[in-house]
């Protein structure tokens, strides 16, 4: 396991004011923004830990701008466990082709919706109606990831390809 460093700390500062000035500058758009490919290109290049600390960052971070609620606390749990699992799966397999990886950035906006409905339906009253409502929003955040992933991806892994060499040499 990689500790922590200066460098590593730097870089998730970085990602995470990234995702949260894409999610305020994007949030007339709805469910559209570059938080969730942020979570998962952090996750598979610097681990599961900072990525659920880099969900937990930008999600407070961002509410704080746009809204906090109750909806703060599931928004943290649905991006952590994107983050989570984008960490083991590059902790798994290093050199994820970019497609499949676009194929993961939609099936985790499906998830993050997914996520949410199940928490939120106790205010809306039925989960199916709450859910079904909010299906194509969920539909905008997976095509959204996956553009977002196809994008974010080579300029990102500039970055992180300079942080393992950084790692190597220390």
């Amino acid at each position: 396991m990689i500790p922590m460093n200066t460098y590593k700390i730097t870089l998730i500062a970085l990602l995470a004011s990234l995702a949260v000035v894409g999610r305020y500058a994007l949030a007339f758009i709805p469910n559209v923004q570059p938080v969730t490919a942020i979570i998962i290109l952090g996750g598979i290049w610097l681990g599961p830990l900072s990525a659920v600390i880099l969900a937990l960052l930008i999600t407070f971070l961002s509410n704080v701008l746009l809204g906090m609620g109750i909806w703060t606390i599931w928004q943290i749990v649905a991006w952590g466990l994107i983050g989570f699992m984008s960490g083991i799966l590059g902790k798994c397999w290093r050199e994820i082709p970019l497609p499949l990886l676009s194929i993961f950035g939609a099936f985790s906006g499906l998830l993050y919706g997914f996520i949410i409905s199940l928490t939120m339906y106790s205010y809306a009253g039925s989960f199916w109606g709450y859910y079904l409502a909010g299906l194509p929003f969920d539909l905008y955040h997976a095509i959204g990831n996956a553009v977002f992933i196809f994008v974010l991806s080579p300029v990102l892994s500039k970055l992180f390809q300079r942080y393992n060499k950084q790692w190597i040499l220390t």
